[in-house]
């Protein structure tokens, strides 16, 4: 059934790929933009606008109320995130609240800290630049009447954006054969998932998930930061040297962020492909940064 979908982060990494999904799915698509220059955008991809702030919950629960259903995928990205993500989950749910209508909220597999087998209903242990995700999954869950559902992406690759291109900005060894700096000691795994899948996972969960539901977005391949470093090295010309950086140099040189990317983390999604029929046929991770030109 095309249903008349409100979507936020139409212009962003992971949602332009939902929004481009959604539109060859024969969805009707309004895609919440900050910008005339943004509306253009969405505009031409066949989507219809609405200009407005996150930060505005009136404004998007009134969106929401006339949707049959939401994708919520925006995030502010800096400080304000936690405060302008309740606002704007809030208005949702209470547009949709008593509707079954679905809505479909984004958290991220950080949360759960580090692991070598992350399902679902692994423990939460989220690192400090990602722990406000965490209630706000929790209320989004257990909202009534609402056909709620929650994705947590894996680390998002695929047409040259993502978080590749911070490995790939990496500080780089002196000397006349100079190495690519690994973030960490380049032994910890990251799981990953193809944006392109990750959009058609968004998808699905808007047409059938239960409610209540929670995904995790792996496409199933884990490598080590080693050896993705190592790609991204022969991919920029350094023919796969790298170096590893030790862990107070990474803290100070990401932050938070690399609090997070020090994480060793390993996930299937294979509650994904069996509740939702999801199937993830992008190329790995290590494939992908063959072909690209960062």
């Amino acid at each position: 059934m095309n249903m008349r979908v409100l979507l936020t982060g139409g212009t962003g990494y992971i949602g332009a790929a939902v929004l481009d999904r959604l539109i060859s799915g024969g969805h009707r698509v309004t895609a919440v933009v900050r910008s005339a220059e943004k509306a253009e955008l969405v505009r031409a991809k066949g989507a219809e606008q609405a200009v407005a702030d996150l930060a505005d919950g009136d404004a998007l629960e009134e969106l929401a109320a006339a949707s049959d259903g939401v994708i919520h995928v925006a995030s502010p990205g800096d400080e304000t995130s936690a405060a302008v993500d309740e606002v704007a989950v809030t208005g949702f749910l209470r547009a949709l609240r008593n509707t079954g209508r679905p809505f479909v909220h984004t958290t991220g597999i950080w949360l759960h800290g580090s692991g070598s087998a992350i399902t679902e209903s692994a423990d939460m242990n989220a690192p400090r630049l990602a722990a406000w995700r965490v209630p706000l999954g929790k209320l989004v869950r257990d909202a009534q009447g609402v056909r709620t559902s929650v994705i947590a992406p894996a680390v998002v690759y695929g047409h040259g954006g993502g978080l590749l291109n911070l490995v790939a900005a990496g500080p780089r060894t002196a000397g006349d054969t100079p190495a690519l700096t690994m973030i960490g000691p380049g032994d910890q795994h990251w799981s990953t998932v193809h944006v392109d899948d990750l959009a058609e996972l968004y998808v699905l969960a808007l047409e059938k998930a239960p409610a209540g539901s929670y995904f995790i977005g792996a496409g199933g391949a884990n490598p080590t930061v080693r050896e993705i470093t190592e790609a991204v090295s022969r991919s920029v010309g350094l023919a796969g040297r790298v170096e590893p950086e030790p862990v107070v140099q990474t803290l100070d040189r990401l932050g938070l962020l690399g609090e997070a990317l020090l994480l060793d983390q390993q996930a299937s999604g294979d509650t994904s492909r069996r509740v939702l029929g999801w199937s993830p046929t992008g190329p790995s991770v290590l494939d992908d940064i063959a072909r690209t030109d960062f």
